[in-house]
């Protein structure tokens, strides 16, 4: 992580609520200040994942999206509005996130992450978020953050329900063990058309909402070292049962 200059008055006003808690307080919320995350997609995942980053004063904020905001993403990808469509995702989130918080740093990569250009992209910040909703991005994504060592927050959605994970196969558990990685938990990518997109299947809106929330939450227990992260457990949310479930998983 960089340097940061210290607190302003107004952003010690702005981050009190978290500065006041011990876990956190001033030390955090510099953590969270020189941090730099790269969030894979300003859809239904990234939307929530790049508004409460923000406001929780993360200083640099990377946006990997190539698309346009449509009418049919407004159900969900709540970062943007009416008045964004057909306008860059990237773009719009980015003048979103300056009115939530005009401290935050934003940098846009108006582009479709591969395999090939990942690694490179990946390497200029602290830690990845997933919001992608294909799988050739997801092992992109976290193929590339095994390699150049950077934590991975991945979750996914389908119609009524949703999964996270913390990924670190770069690092040794309590156990001395490596930690497992996406291929660990997902060996190879499911035959193409097996598994609807959301626009075959529909996915209800609010539900990319709790999922991308929980990756936000994972993000910041990363940045300033508190809690235990989801490491090695995927946490399953079944939003019709209004139920949690963990499922731990280890390196093959």
């Amino acid at each position: 992580m960089n340097q940061a200059a210290p607190l302003s008055p107004q952003e010690l006003e702005r981050y009190a609520r978290h500065i006041v808690l011990p876990e956190i307080g001033g030390p955090g919320q510099q953590k969270l200040k020189r941090a730099r995350v790269l969030v894979i997609g300003a859809g239904g995942l990234g939307a929530p994942v790049l508004e409460y980053l923000a406001a929780a004063g993360v200083g640099t904020l990377g946006i990997v999206d190539d698309d346009h905001v449509s009418l049919s993403n407004l159900q969900r990808q709540v970062i943007h509005d009416t008045q964004s469509v057909g306008i860059s995702k990237a773009e719009s989130a980015k003048a979103t996130i300056a009115r939530i918080n005009p401290h935050v740093a934003v940098e846009l990569h108006k582009l479709r992450l591969t395999a090939e250009n990942a690694g490179e992209l990946i390497a200029g910040y602290d830690l990845v978020i997933d919001g992608s909703d294909n799988f050739e991005t997801r092992y992109a994504v976290a193929d590339a953050c095994a390699v150049v060592k950077r934590p991975l927050v991945h979750a996914a959605v389908g119609r009524f329900d949703g999964s996270i994970t913390v990924l670190k196969p770069f690092e040794t558990g309590a156990d001395g063990r490596r930690n497992p990685s996406y291929r660990d938990l997902f060996p190879e990518p499911p035959p193409a058309g097996l598994v609807p997109s959301c626009a075959q299947a529909g996915v209800l809106g609010a539900l990319t909402g709790v999922m991308g929330t929980l990756q936000a939450m994972e993000a910041i227990k990363l940045i300033t070292g508190i809690g235990e992260p989801l490491v090695g457990r995927l946490l399953l949310y079944d939003a019709l049962g209004a139920r949690f479930d963990t499922v731990r998983y280890k390196a093959s």
